[in-house]
């Protein structure tokens, strides 16, 4: 079955130039010229990936992106002609999964989306395996993750993280390994990309206690 991408931009010419490359390189396409639509059609369609500009008319793509991870872990690749750090983080911590700057060249944009597409479909386990540490619960090959009892909803990224870190619980991980382990080579962030998700794996484990050990100057560990 094909991936399908569902673009959020407002100028035509520039949605019509991607969804024909995105068509070309092997996706279904849905386009969208506002953030409204661009949510209903998310609701809707259950996009593979969903291109998201930042400048939008109305509802900005930050505010599309806070209401898209509210009901969902869609992977999200910003567009956006900001490339400071601000706007960077910003991104990630509203539960983004990449970002591009205009100007881009095609055949980077469809590299970062084949990118994304990979790294979010997530390592499949051969058996039925659960981690269980205290009274966080990890299923490794249905990716259910459960604290108390209670499902906790994870982005993919997030859930990446998070396996890695239960699967070898006490064992330090820097944040060059664990941004090559997760978001690969072909990642253009840098570390800070990391501590960002870590910080809302903390928050959304919470009730767990603190799981998520910070070893200063290197990186991260899970504490049994």
């Amino acid at each position: 079955m094909q991936d399908r991408i569902l673009i959020v931009e407002d100028d035509e010419s520039i949605s019509e130039l991607i969804q024909y490359n995105l068509r070309n390189a092997g996706y279904q396409t849905l386009s969208a010229y506002d953030g409204e639509t661009g949510i209903e059609l998310a609701a809707k369609d259950q996009p593979s990936l969903v291109l998201l500009d930042v400048m939008l008319p109305g509802m900005d793509g930050w505010s599309v992106c806070r209401e898209l991870r509210k009901h969902s872990d869609v992977p999200i690749l910003f567009l956006t002609a900001k490339d400071d750090e601000f706007d960077r983080v910003l991104g990630l911590e509203l539960g983004a999964d990449d970002y591009i700057t205009k100007p881009f060249s095609i055949r980077e944009l469809v590299a970062r989306v084949k990118a994304v597409l990979r790294r979010t479909e997530g390592k499949q386990a051969g058996n039925q395996q659960v981690v269980r540490i205290r009274d966080l619960s990890v299923n490794l090959s249905s990716h259910e993750v459960m604290v108390a009892g209670q499902t906790v909803s994870l982005t993919p990224m997030e859930y990446q993280l998070l396996s890695i870190l239960v699967s070898n619980p006490g064992r330090v991980f820097s944040r060059e390994q664990l941004l090559n382990q997760v978001w690969g080579d072909d990642f253009f962030g840098d570390y800070r990309t990391v501590d960002v998700h870590i910080s809302h794996l903390r928050e959304k484990l919470k009730t767990s206690g603190d799981m998520i050990h910070t070893v200063r100057g290197f990186g991260y560990k899970l504490k049994e």
